[in-house]
């Protein structure tokens, strides 16, 4: 999530958007971390539409919000494993039904419950697959700090627990995954031509993530049940973000580096960002 991952959109808004997401692995890691196959010239590509809205329906105080994406991908990577055969094609579904967003002086707050659903092609064993094969179901908190009354100086910290169900007709099960990430940032107003109002708004800084097998993978083989090491790895890297005020789109741009990987692949990742963001307020007359 990046920059200001504990902040929601505002509210009354509609955003409708396009992702572009390229994962380069560079290496593949072993449980000590050691690098177990160099080069392995493998690169995943996602992309799709998506929207996201945020109400002025109040629950204990938040903004409630609700995000879908459809999503379209190649070369699904899988922990150590990836599908390198299937070519573009629809994937798993992402939904997010509750949102909620709390505003303070001096901090945000974000809650939510995400669900990823098993839509895109899967078969045991194949090696074309385009989704993973299961449900997973995500709980999600975090927040952003601001260090200045213009709120244009914050540190953002999202912590998020996935819950793994079984693939699809095997006994399959993959570990819950525990995932930390945010970024430290700098919000930029850039004035008009006649210096009275801000035409765009421009925000950049360092982002990072952690994220952790929690529990053990279960593989039946046989009469016996594999449970390969718990994978991990951390990422540090850049982002920015520009908005047009007039025209209400956006581009962002993130790319992050990978380290510390263990029992997995290890490489960058490159996430481009297009949006319109439309506004539901209702205008006020004079």
């Amino acid at each position: 999530m990046g920059l200001q991952s504990g902040t929601q959109a505002p509210e009354n808004t509609l955003s409708v958007y396009v992702p572009g997401y390229l994962y380069d692995a560079c290496t593949l890691r072993n449980s000590d971390g050691d690098e177990a196959l160099a080069n392995p010239d493998i690169t995943m590509f996602i992309t799709g539409a998506g929207a996201s809205y945020v109400s002025d329906f109040k629950i204990l105080g938040a903004n409630y919000g609700a995000t879908i994406l459809l999503a379209f991908a190649s070369n699904t990577i899988q922990g150590n494993s990836v599908d390198s055969k299937n070519s573009l094609a629809f994937t798993d579904m992402f939904l997010q039904p509750v949102q909620l967003g709390w505003h303070t002086k001096k901090a945000d707050f974000v809650f939510s419950y995400s669900l990823y659903l098993p839509t895109g092609r899967f078969t045991a064993g194949a090696s074309d697959n385009a989704g993973l094969g299961m449900y997973m179901n995500e709980f999600s908190a975090g927040t952003t700090l601001f260090f200045n009354d213009k709120k244009t100086f914050h540190f953002s910290t999202l912590v998020g627990y996935e819950i793994n169900g079984k693939k699809k007709d095997t006994d399959i099960k993959t570990g819950d995954i525990l995932s930390i990430e945010g970024g430290l940032g700098k919000t930029f107003y850039m004035l008009n031509a006649e210096k009275t109002a801000p035409k765009s708004i421009l925000n950049a800084g360092l982002i990072y993530y952690l994220q952790y097998k929690v529990s053990n993978d279960k593989i039946p083989f046989g009469n016996i049940v594999l449970e390969p090491d718990k994978d991990k790895v951390a990422g540090l890297g850049a982002e920015v973000n520009y908005f047009h005020i007039g025209c209400r789109t956006s581009a962002g741009l993130r790319w992050v580096s990978e380290l510390s990987a263990e029992s997995r692949f290890q490489g960058n990742t490159f996430f481009l960002t297009l949006a319109h963001v439309f506004s539901l307020s209702k205008e006020k007359k004079g």
